[in-house]
């Protein structure tokens, strides 16, 4: 089936508006569960798209994702998306007790620890209520295996043990009262460049990991090897095909933990923009075009405030975007900046997108924005509303929400 027009879309729910296609995101979990060996757990992100409709399609069909999440409003879209807190992992370096005890209270029992005090502070709260929760222990390795990406390991940082570390304190981490460690959690880099980067990661991951078993005795039932997989944002592209890497996942866990084929540890990854960044695309209309010195500024009414709050400090997306005349007739390209609506300099979502001249009325899409778009932006910066989030199947839409914003907190409302 057709997808709808995007004026129609525009027309109906207003602009800004996301556009999500549920189909797209069931596609990708398919092909990643395709690129890994059989039997590993895949976790969603939930940072990545928190939206309701996004978990629970990710959580239905013969091959589920687990949901990791790290706050009680990311647990709350789980749990709504009909996940078992059971089967949930809470993660993050900035748990507080009062988060730690919504979460055990809700039935979550396993969590990946950052340090002593994540971990101590945790065993306190779930010893207070005869409870004995699981933790992995998250490594933060010395050394990295890939050169590009976004590196999350290897270096000082607020994420996981230090692993040179880890001998002096592990004997304490096993012994406090209302914790298990039952495993280790590694995510050593974000949005792999390229797939030898990712092998690279995952190799030197598990290497590390049957080290630390053997020389430690750190306990291993559960090894979650983190993610890297990418994705193409905000600008035209497909999500990558892994050829090799389940082979050489299968091959690295052969070599360092044989047991992982008969059950004995139970492995697992997880995702976030892989799994849903191609699936969104923002549609913004354009308010008013004006001429300042040389340059061409299209304004509209999506911002910072709508997508890639980041820009907003100085890091502008490599955004490109997908015209839409208001008459449907396309012109010759010119260079544009795009503005937004807010009233700071910084509101600028790129200083340079070729398009065809651009007019008030015309509505233009941003592509593969199904990944940090609006709960990761400055969503309430100057008190705009949020925009619609439209989730699509088989070309037909199935749902409609915004963001409600109050000085209390952000919850999902129904528009």
């Amino acid at each position: 089936m057709s997808p709808i027009p995007d004026g129609e879309l525009t027309g109906r729910y207003g602009s800004p508006l996301y556009v999500y296609d549920l189909d797209r995101v069931t596609a990708a979990r398919d092909a990643l569960y395709a690129a890994l060996p059989d039997g590993f757990t895949l976790f969603y992100s939930l940072k990545a798209n928190p939206h309701p409709g996004i978990v629970r399609a990710l959580r239905e069909g013969d091959r589920p994702c687990r949901a990791e999440v790290c706050s009680t409003g990311e647990l709350a879209s789980a749990l709504e998306a009909g996940h078992e807190p059971a089967a949930v992992l809470y993660s993050g370096p900035g748990k507080t007790a009062a988060e730690m005890a919504v979460a055990l209270d809700a039935g979550v029992r396993t969590f990946s620890v950052e340090s002593p005090g994540d971990l101590r502070r945790l065993g306190a709260v779930a010893h207070g209520r005869g409870i004995r929760a699981q933790v992995l222990i998250r490594v933060n390795s010395a050394a990295a295996a890939a050169t590009t990406s976004i590196r999350m390991t290897g270096t000082p940082s607020q994420f996981g043990f230090d692993a040179e570390g880890l001998p002096e304190v592990l004997p304490e981490l096993l012994a406090v009262p209302g914790v298990e460690v039952v495993g280790a959690h590694f995510f050593p880099l974000s949005n792999s460049k390229d797939e030898d980067s990712l092998i690279a990661e995952f190799e030197a991951t598990i290497a590390s990991a049957a080290r630390l078993e053997a020389e430690l005795g750190l306990p291993l039932r559960m090894l979650d090897i983190g993610g890297g997989f990418a994705a193409p944002y905000s600008v035209p592209g497909e999500r990558p095909v892994y050829g090799r890497l389940r082979a050489a996942l299968e091959k690295a866990l052969d070599e360092h933990l044989p047991r992982w084929r008969q059950g004995g540890i139970e492995i697992a990854c997880e995702s976030g923009r892989y799994l849903v960044g191609v699936s969104g695309r923002l549609l913004t209309t354009v308010t008013n075009v004006k001429e300042s010195r040389g340059r061409t500024f299209a304004i509209l009414d999506a911002g910072i405030n709508t997508l890639g709050g980041m820009a907003g400090l100085g890091r502008l997306l490599p955004l490109a975007v997908e015209p839409r005349g208001a008459d449907g007739a396309d012109t010759e390209n010119v260079t544009v900046s795009l503005a937004g609506p807010l009233c700071t300099p910084g509101d600028l979502l790129s200083r340079s997108v070729k398009m065809p001249a651009p007019r008030p009325g015309d509505v233009i899409a941003v592509p593969n924005v199904g990944a940090y778009g609006p709960t990761a932006s400055l969503l309430t910066f100057l008190g705009r509303p949020a925009p619609v989030e439209v989730l699509t199947r088989g070309g037909e839409v199935v749902s409609a929400s915004r963001l409600v914003s109050s000085r209390a907190d952000i919850t999902t409302g129904v528009q």
